[in-house]
């Protein structure tokens, strides 16, 4: 019954659902691309068995590349599938990985859809990165007895109790998966107490993505002359100008400040935002080298998050300055990086929680705070080189997701 009524509001809400993609095209034309796929209409057929990776975004996009890359080492007579929910996250298993594996949107959750994605792929296995749970899928991937598994799980204490208001759907699903690989022990908990048999701990993946390795050398000559670089990291609305408004209070002479938005919808806004406060700025986009008399570089670009990690001096990561949860601290740390944070963090908790006792990073509560960590860490180079050593170590002490997930795959292919 649980799941006859969620199927059920699902269809009303579909005739929604062309509008809803319209206006997200507004900000991202790609939503009007592939939209058969979101209702399980494909072109062309895999040549080998599948192997299926659900990675809703970016940060599920690249967080999968190091089981990406040993699935295809252990399973080479098969074929990688990653599916999306967002051009942003198509578009990074593009620059990821080309055309050595498949991409398509997941259809929505009605069954019809569904059942079209599974008869059209037919997955050996499917594995679903973080905390994806959607009720018709699980249930026809077990219908149809093919093992699906909910890996790089994670479940914070707040998803955890809006998960508790449907407790019958949701343990109904969590029972039908194979296996639950959760990052930590507290997402495992959590897990279980909503109604899953078991959960192993694995790791969290993020911790086996390596730094990239291209070089920062094109964005460093954008930097202009040497000079301490800030970087603000993933930002999320309403963020920007609060990092603004702490650079200004630190008044570093010379500073110059890296703002990448975590969404490229949003790029143009957050220009409009330094042009309306008077800020000198350049955009990536426009490769032109900063003058010294330029305060801010627009990140207005994708796949360089570890170039900017790579010339900054120091960073703040968005999404946790705001109650949005926190965005990926890991791979500034696995760059020697100094790492601010807000006090949000709760999508990295036990992550922020481990880096800040090690010495990694530092939290700030609000602007004022964070003007005076940009102020410290800007006049201190032995602190930044503390933090960074510290960064490093942190990071290598916990990689091995990667092989501890493919052990538990290997059970089920």
């Amino acid at each position: 019954m649980p799941r006859f009524l969620y199927t059920l509001l699902l269809w009303l809400l579909v005739p929604l659902i062309p509008l809803r993609l319209l206006w997200r095209s507004l900000r991202q034309p790609e939503y009007l691309h592939h939209v058969g796929e979101r209702f399980g209409f494909f072109d062309g057929v895999a040549d080998k068995p599948v192997i299926w990776l659900h990675c809703v975004s970016v940060g599920e996009t690249h967080a999968a590349a190091p089981l990406v890359d040993l699935l295809r080492q252990r399973y080479p007579g098969h074929k990688v599938l990653l599916t999306h929910a967002t051009p942003t996250g198509r578009k990074a298993g593009e620059q990821l990985f080309g055309d050595s594996v498949l991409r398509a949107y997941l259809p929505y959750d009605l069954p019809f859809a569904v059942n079209r994605f599974l008869g059209h792929f037919r997955p050996r296995i499917g594995l679903l990165m973080e905390t994806e749970l959607w009720f018709n899928l699980i249930h026809a991937c077990k219908a149809g007895k093919m093992p699906l598994l909910l890996v790089n799980a994670r479940m914070s204490a707040r998803s955890a109790r809006g998960y508790a208001r449907v407790s019958a759907l949701v343990e109904d699903s969590l029972t039908q998966l194979a296996a639950i690989a959760a990052q930590t022990a507290a997402d495992a908990r959590r897990l279980c107490e909503l109604g899953a048999p078991q959960a192993v701990v694995t790791g969290n993946l993020k911790f086996d993505v390596l730094p990239a390795k291209a070089t920062a050398a094109t964005l460093q000559r954008l930097c202009g002359v040497p000079r301490t670089i800030f970087l603000a990291a993933s930002t999320r609305e309403g963020e920007e100008a609060l990092v603004l408004d702490a650079v200004q209070q630190a008044g570093i002479p010379g500073l110059l400040t890296i703002i990448v938005p975590r969404h490229p919808q949003r790029f143009d806004e957050v220009a409009v935002l330094l042009q309306t406060c008077g800020v000198r700025y350049r955009r990536r986009s426009e490769n032109s080298v900063a003058g010294a008399d330029d305060a801010v570089l627009l990140g207005d670009s994708m796949g360089e998050m570890a170039a900017y990690y790579a010339v900054c001096d120091f960073a703040f990561i968005g999404g946790s300055l705001l109650p949005y949860g926190g965005q990926n601290l890991i791979e500034a740390c696995a760059l020697g990086k100094p790492v601010l944070l807000g006090p949000h963090t709760y999508n990295f908790d036990e992550a922020a929680s481990t880096a800040i006792m090690q010495g990694a990073a530092v939290r700030v509560w609000d602007a004022a705070a964070l003007a005076a960590e940009i102020k410290e860490l800007a006049h201190d180079a032995a602190l930044r080189e503390r933090m960074g050593a510290a960064g490093l170590a942190f990071a290598a002490g916990n990689r091995g997701a990667a092989r501890r997930t493919l052990a538990l795959v290997e059970k089920f292919i």
